[in-house]
């Protein structure tokens, strides 16, 4: 029997895979009575072979909110943001335990790391967490990582963990992410809507039609649907990174991946991919406001790699400090990318239209010609994937 596409695509990916990001679902993680302990025990399993072949595993576990509202008998997750920071406290110690204990049986310890997005976002505390991870893969030691829920408020939070589970995958430069879930894979269409639904196995490209056919509807625990596992998927591509999507609750499924089952969607990494600045500015930051640009403008950025100078500039969202991350939109409200400012939007509300000649006539100073440096931008195509060239 010739091997499919699918085959020989993920004998190279797992073989190549050393260092692997393991994402798992609060829908796989829990049950009616609190967390899925046979679950953790077989993924301890799993993972703990994994690290006895030489890989380094990074674990991004949800399941603190479904472990600490079923331990103190809540019918249901709660919506509030306080509910569930107060909840999350209960259930991430719980959580940890668990693992902790899990591990402990193959020798292996664990490190508990705790995000937000702003954590992230400031770029020097992305590198500081970039550098406490290598230091506790060198050590031989499997970081768990889960959204600080405890601390966290909306402006702040990453959203669901399958988008936190890319960003960590770029931060330590990993070879393979596989996020596990309470379905088989990418669908063509919902399958709990339409039974006739196909498994996709191999993605390519992830497009438009792709997305349309993922659901948004996020299941009764979790907080993400399959939609949030596409952009992450299509995340990690950006950097070079493949994707495995599959049911957690398959027995032994990571060990069955790397064995060369074609569960689940393999979805294919860009050839071309993003520097890690490239992709810390269109992922990791928070946009403080926006820079409006004129036709010209539009054009130079998105096809002619050149920095954004205050001449097409036509107006200014938002108020924000000189080196924050600003949207960069043209007159229609397109985002065309995202970048750094060297000036505040008030200092831009003065010097919009100028010519960098008269910006030191209009401020009193001239900090740089250009609002925006190419070195510090990211451009979105027409497509709306992220240009190669920029930043």
């Amino acid at each position: 029997m010739q091997p499919t596409d699918r085959s020989r695509q993920q004998q190279h990916i797992m073989a190549r895979a050393r260092r692997v990001v393991i994402k798992v679902g609060s829908a796989i993680m829990t049950t009616a009575n609190g967390l899925n302990l046979g679950f953790i025990k077989e993924l301890t399993d799993n993972l703990a072979a994994l690290a006895r072949s030489g890989r380094e595993v990074v674990l991004v576990s949800s399941g603190a909110i479904a472990a600490g509202f079923k331990k103190i008998g809540l019918p249901a997750k709660p919506r509030a943001i306080p509910q569930k920071q107060a909840v999350a406290a209960i259930g991430q110690s719980t959580m940890m335990q668990q693992y902790e204990q899990a591990f402990d049986r193959h020798g292996l310890k664990v490190a508990q790391i705790l995000l937000t997005r702003n954590d992230l976002a400031n770029r020097r505390r992305y590198l500081n967490a970039r550098n406490t991870l290598f230091t506790l893969l060198n050590w031989k030691i499997i970081p768990i990582i889960n959204e600080n829920d405890t601390v966290v408020v909306e402006e702040i939070q990453f959203g669901d963990n399958d988008n936190l589970s890319a960003l960590i995958s770029s931060l330590v430069q990993a070879d393979l992410l596989i996020i596990l879930t309470d379905i088989d894979g990418l669908y063509d269409q919902d399958p709990r809507q339409h039974p006739e639904a196909r498994l996709i196995p191999l993605v390519e490209h992830i497009d438009v039609r792709l997305e349309r056919a993922a659901s948004r509807q996020p299941g009764v625990i979790g907080s993400g649907g399959m939609f949030s596992k596409i952009q992450a998927a299509k995340k990690a591509a950006s950097v070079g990174i493949p994707t495995i999507i599959a049911h957690g609750l398959k027995p032994n499924i990571i060990e069955q991946l790397f064995a060369g089952a074609e569960d689940g969607t393999l979805f294919l990494s860009n050839v071309t991919k993003l520097r890690s600045r490239q992709y810390w500015l269109a992922y990791t930051t928070n946009p403080a406001g926006d820079i409006v640009v004129d036709d010209g403008a539009r054009q130079v950025l998105r096809y002619k790699g050149k920095s954004l100078l205050p001449a097409g500039i036509v107006g200014i969202n938002g108020r924000f400090s000189a080196g924050a991350a600003v949207r960069l939109v043209d007159t229609a409200g397109e985002i065309i990318g995202i970048g750094l400012s060297n000036y505040s939007s008030q200092d831009l509300a003065c010097i919009k239209g100028l010519k960098t000649c008269n910006i030191q006539d209009s401020l009193g100073y001239k900090g740089y010609d250009e609002v925006v440096h190419r070195d510090n931008m990211v451009i979105f195509s027409e497509s709306r994937t992220l240009t190669q060239g920029e930043g």
